[in-house]
């Protein structure tokens, strides 16, 4: 053989030899595959479950935010964001298609309903290369209304995702407390105040659901479905009071409207229990428009400023506990100078003061000069600042709310320690003035300050967690905590009292008057002039008793000359607290005033509807009637007692009830109808009642669906049914009294 021959045999024996081992590795390899079903250390069956499983996040509605009555104030309303599967592959195998076949008749016939240029949409639709498409800012959010319609027109291609979003029923109501949540990617969060604060609580748990799907996403007939259901978030209830927040939210936004201050602040607490029934701010905003927000921060928690003279009440209440204060001894009022070479510390009318007077009479008048000459020589600065320590100045109080700051207590140089007296200098918050009054208000306990009620379970309504009255230090006794009341009771009534203007109809008052100066932000010192300081007044009622503790204060209200501070925020604490107090239906403890009492309306649950009608309205109230029956089975509100003028609903039937015309209607009323009726309800605007879904007798069932529009009145009137603000303009009285303005 020749040698060519024996080398090309060898070639080929080496050549069968390795085919023949990579044909062996090869199969080895695919058998090995087979058996163990595993690449790579990657399982080939999940990674084939996971290439034809569809996973779609099932997501938790947020939980709801509700008063201490059950008024709802925040929840989750359905809405929807279009878009358009443009991929003809998608209608691939199916008898009808599934994509948009025609853009531009498409086109056409959504621009009218989503207010867009028809070749805007046309040329979102005719992008190349896209499986599907959003319709951009104008296409998101659309209400169950607008899909309805745009379903109507059966376009194929266009789908929807449901999206939730946050609604408050009440608009401008409580703004910088309640805060407000926003949607992202799907998931609502919060953002601010309660909503930001109990965010963990709202948001709840999404749910999963996964199932297996053919290349065309089309559900298989066994999908081995596997689903986990979401767990919606937390009932978060607060201590506040929708009426007596109503209460106050009108009388700020009066005042607001006449007066145009730069701010106004204002919370009503119960001093026995720390429970906050109502707290505002002004300048506010509409929850469901965040497009104008001039003020981020909630006041009355997040704002030391110096408070002036309702800084006077601990001073007193100081030397009083320490057996100090001698209301009959008298001290000489105008000027007064700690050290010869210190700046005089001047009386506010111009430091003349009113000759020779008993400190009593200083108190009454606000005499700056008697609260120094008291800390100062008789009771003692280092006394004093253990004092500012026991009503915890200087400290949050812990209120569960976001933002708080503690202020700051000046009492490094002699003339701090004087002016923390009489408010100038030192910071504090109103919430901390709150909390200290309520030592006063009671038999010396003070209690914090708290705003959440109960955070309850949203399935089965168990209590979560829930707040409660904590007593943070006793710094005076019952004894002085009475002597206190009567001292600023006098303020309120007496001849040379400053505070004549906070009187109310039907119960005594304790309280003190503020008038605090602004520094400069230009310069160094305060501001001067007519109107440029921050009025306010502390205030608590019956003094007897306390059930109610108020503060105010409207900084740099626009005034006449003839006007003083105390207008505007007098105006605001008198209707607040009278009809707070009726509400709450606290005794009055003056003879000289009308008695306006609640009307109970629990005896009425099954009686006829003719006898429930004929004495309600005897009692000044307007029942509604909702049903054909002919007992009464459900009453709402469904409180104990309702105010005379007030609408009652009275349910006479479970099953189907009639729409009423619901036009002229406010939107407290309507939310009070859907949830009496448990309906799915939808707000379209602001003001009152101008249209609804479901006309006037056509009937409804629970959970059913029901949009109402509203929009403002022309002519600035209420609701048709003669329903009005519960504010009226206060009548200003005829006193001979000074236009100076007299600083506190």
């Amino acid at each position: 053989m020749s040698k060519g021959k024996k080398s090309s045999k060898q070639m080929a024996a080496w050549f069968m030899a390795f085919f023949s081992a990579l044909f062996l590795l090869l199969a080895g390899r695919f058998l090995y595959i087979q058996w163990t079903g595993v690449v790579q250390g990657q399982s080939l069956q999940q990674w084939a479950d996971e290439k034809r499983t569809n996973n779609y996040t099932l997501p938790a509605e947020r939980g709801k935010i509700i008063d201490r009555n059950g008024m709802v104030l925040a929840y989750d309303i359905p809405t929807y964001n279009i878009y358009a599967i443009v991929d003809e592959s998608y209608s691939e195998r199916l008898q009808e298609p599934k994509h948009v076949v025609d853009a531009r008749k498409t086109a056409d016939a959504l621009a009218p309903l989503l207010n867009m240029d028809p070749n805007e949409i046309y040329q979102i639709l005719s992008k190349e290369g896209q499986f599907q498409v959003e319709l951009g800012t104008n296409g998101r959010y659309l209400s169950q209304k607008k899909k309805e319609e745009i379903e109507a027109l059966d376009l194929p291609g266009i789908q929807f995702n449901q999206v939730p979003r946050r609604f408050y029923p009440n608009g401008l109501f409580a703004s910088q407390v309640i805060g407000f949540a926003l949607s992202k990617e799907g998931v609502i969060k919060g953002s601010m105040g309660i909503e930001k604060e109990m965010d963990d609580y709202l948001r709840g748990t999404p749910g999963e659901i996964s199932y297996k799907r053919d290349k065309y996403n089309i559900k298989l007939l066994q999908p081995d479905e596997i689903m986990t259901s979401p767990k919606d978030g937390a009932t978060v209830q607060l201590t506040l009071d929708q009426k007596i927040q109503t209460f106050l939210e009108d009388a700020m936004s009066q005042v607001e409207e006449q007066y145009q201050p730069e701010k106004i602040i204002a919370v009503v607490m119960n001093p026995k229990t720390g429970e906050i029934l109502a707290m505002s701010n002004r300048p506010s905003f509409d929850l469901n428009d965040r497009s104008n927000i001039t003020n981020w921060y909630n006041d009355v928690v997040s704002t030391p400023y110096e408070p002036g003279s309702t800084m006077k009440i601990f001073t007193l209440a100081a030397a009083i506990e320490e057996g100090v204060f001698h209301g009959g001894d008298t001290y000489q009022s105008g000027q007064y100078k700690i050290m010869e070479e210190s700046k005089p510390i001047r009386d506010h009318n111009g430091g003349k003061g009113w000759g020779q007077i008993t400190f009593l009479e200083g108190v009454q008048r606000s005499s700056n000069v008697a609260f120094a000459k008291l800390v100062w020589e008789i009771l003692g600065t280092e006394v004093f600042r253990e004092y500012l320590d026991k009503f915890h100045f200087g400290q949050p109080t812990g209120i569960d709310l976001p933002g708080e700051q503690a202020g700051e207590i000046l009492f490094n140089y002699p003339i701090e320690k004087v002016t923390t007296a009489f408010g100038q200098g030192s910071t504090v918050t109103p919430i901390q003035q709150m909390m200290a009054s309520s030592a006063v208000a009671t038999d010396g306990t003070m209690v914090k300050p708290y705003v959440i009620k109960k955070i309850m379970d949203s399935e089965n309504g168990e209590t979560i967690k829930e707040g409660k009255t904590e007593q943070v230090g006793s710094p005076i006794s019952a004894e002085t905590a009475k002597e206190v009341r009567e001292i600023l009771g006098t303020v309120v009534t007496g001849e040379h009292g400053t505070g004549k203007r906070y009187q109310l109809d039907g119960y005594s008052v304790a309280g003190k008057t503020g008038t605090a100066e602004i520094p400069n932000p230009d310069g160094p010192g305060y501001l001067y002039g007519h109107g440029e300081y921050i009025f306010s007044f502390l205030g608590m009622a019956p003094l007897e008793n306390p059930e109610l503790v108020m503060y105010v204060s409207v900084k740099q209200p626009k005034l006449e000359k003839t006007e003083s501070g105390a207008e505007p925020v007098s105006f605001i604490f008198r209707t607040v607290m009278e009809n707070s107090l009726n509400y709450l239906e606290v005794k009055p403890d003056t003879v000289d005033v009308p008695d306006i009492t609640s009307v109970s309306v629990d005896p009425f649950v099954g009686k006829s509807i003719e006898d429930a009608k004929k004495e309600l309205v005897s009692k000044g109230v307007q029942p509604i009637i909702l049903g054909n029956g002919n007992t009464i089975k459900r009453i709402h509100p469904d409180q104990n007692t309702v105010l005379p003028g007030e609408d009652v609903f009275l349910l006479t039937s479970d099953d189907e009830i009639t729409i009423p015309d619901l036009t002229g209607w406010s939107l407290r009323k309507v939310m009070m109808l859907a949830d009496l009726l448990k309906l799915d309800i939808e707000i379209a605007g602001n003001g009152y009642v101008t249209s609804q879904s479901r006309p006037f007798g056509d009937t409804i069932r629970p959970k059913q669906y029901l949009l109402v529009e509203l929009s403002e009145p022309e002519n600035g009137q209420s609701e048709r049914t003669g329903e009005g603000s519960v504010i009226e303009q206060e009548q200003l009285e005829d006193e001979n009294q000074e236009n100076q303005l007299q600083i506190e």
